[in-house]
């Protein structure tokens, strides 16, 4: 297949993991597919999210366990990170997936073109003055990081710029209380900065069940980092002794080696010329989109961060992509994703896990017949660890009804990442509060809480 020879039937814009997994199923189905990315292949996920974020973790997680070899019983464990040499390690990771990722496009026969893309028409694209048609698209450009618009914004990094970092700051604001704000304060954390981790409001992880919320806040002030509340930025300024960092009240954090911003994401549509194709966009170019994913042009489509979903998530994306080409290439009419129960996991120091609803979710709508379980326990990973270092776990059942049908699941503590799927799995074919007390509990482990739980 000759790249620009006629129309595709279906190019991707954005060759993160939606657009790729999007193109490379609907060739399946038997379609010609084209994906163009400007960038690396893989999108924020592989190269600057989920994967280096979690290698990092990975490298944290691993400083932390080194911190308690010693309440087993080893003696002389003096780990020295090489931030060097973490680096390059996770880079050259990243580096073997990218190629990957463009040879599974080469096996899947989909055409990759590289370059910016941008709408000459409705049917037509353009990438470095050639022109690219196709019967539909798929626009999954992702989003990119937003800065705050203070004086001295632009002195500090955004989570792009965590991963170009080439020395630890001994030093760090994290301003942020999402995802990517938490999971880069407990890693830099973890592997010996002092951190504050800088929010406007009382605390962090506002989506979040309040049970979660509170583990969260009493863990950081227990084991860090230092939560700072209460703090709206007013500007950044760089003085002999580092970065200040101003708040609207008068407050300072002084001393700093770097300031991370991690105060949302922008959605990445601003030169793809959208206009031009008729697409529509919302507030901060987000693109609408119907419950099939298709944009007011019945023919082009867009998925993940660029939408609003309600999960900006890599796996959701993926999912996404891959019905919509069942749908429209495979035969399967009715296929598209249901957006109701995803789980979600947040990479802290210990991980949390969710899936349904909240509490106040569930209340809102069901009243007074929602029925709590929650549980709070210290798991034995610290069970031999000097109190001050024991890490408390916290689970929490939301059920619903007479039959107490699990609507919502909600973990913080050691596990909790890898547990939550199975779960998830549970809560979405219906399962019930007597369905978990029936399964036999495997001991011991932090799973066998939610099982039972009373």
């Amino acid at each position: 297949m000759t790249k620009g020879q006629g129309a595709y039937d279906l190019i991707c814009i954005g060759g993160g993991s939606g657009g790729i997994a999007t193109a490379r199923r609907a060739a399946a189905h038997g379609a010609r597919c084209a994906v163009i990315e400007s960038d690396r292949l893989g999108g924020t996920c592989v190269n600057v999210g989920c994967v280096p974020k979690k290698v990092m973790w990975q490298a944290a997680h691993a400083a932390e366990v080194m911190e308690r070899a010693g309440d087993y019983g080893f003696s002389g464990v003096s780990p020295r990170l090489d931030w060097g040499a973490l680096v390059s390690a996770r880079d050259a990771y990243i580096r073997r997936l990218n190629g990957i990722y463009e040879r599974n496009l080469d096996k899947s026969e989909v055409d990759f073109i590289s370059g910016y893309a941008r709408f000459v028409d409705a049917h037509t694209v353009a990438v470095d003055g050639q022109h690219y048609q196709a019967e539909r698209f798929v626009i999954a450009t992702g989003g990119v990081p937003g800065r705050p618009g203070i004086p001295g914004g632009d002195l500090g990094i955004d989570s792009d710029g965590f991963f170009a970092m080439p020395d630890r700051p001994e030093k760090v604001a994290v301003v942020g209380a999402g995802y990517i704000a938490v999971e880069l304060a407990g890693v830099l954390h973890q592997l010996g900065s002092d951190v504050s981790l800088v929010v406007r409001r009382e605390r962090p992880l506002r989506s979040f069940d309040e049970a979660i919320q509170e583990a969260y806040v009493h863990s950081t002030t227990q084991h860090g980092p230092t939560l700072v509340n209460h703090f709206t930025p007013s500007g950044l300024e760089a003085a002999w002794g580092g970065y200040t960092l101003h708040a609207e009240d008068g407050r300072t954090l002084e001393g700093l080696d770097q300031v991370i911003w991690a105060v949302g994401r922008l959605a990445n549509t601003d030169e793809l010329g959208l206009e031009a194709a008729g697409v529509r966009t919302g507030d901060g170019g987000i693109i609408p989109v119907d419950p099939w994913q298709a944009t007011n042009q019945p023919h082009i489509f867009a998925l993940g961060d660029v939408t609003d979903n309600p999960y900006p998530l890599t796996p959701v994306a993926i999912a996404a992509g891959r019905r919509l080409a069942d749908r429209v290439w495979g035969g399967h009419a009715e296929r598209r994703l249901d957006y109701r129960d995803v789980p979600t996991v947040v990479f802290t120091h210990p991980p949390i896990g969710m899936v349904g609803m909240t509490e106040a979710e569930a209340r809102e709508q069901h009243g007074d017949q929602v029925r709590i379980y929650q549980a709070g326990f210290v798991p034995m990973d610290f069970a031999l660890a000097p109190a001050e270092a024991k890490q408390r776990s916290t689970m929490k059942l939301v059920c619903v009804g007479a039959e107490e049908r699990v609507v919502g699941i909600h973990l913080f503590g050691v596990g909790s990442d890898e547990m939550l799927q199975g779960f998830a799995v549970a809560l979405r074919m219906g399962a019930t509060k007597a369905d978990l007390d029936d399964t036999v509990a495997i001991h011991p482990t932090a799973a066998e809480e939610l099982v039972t739980m009373t």
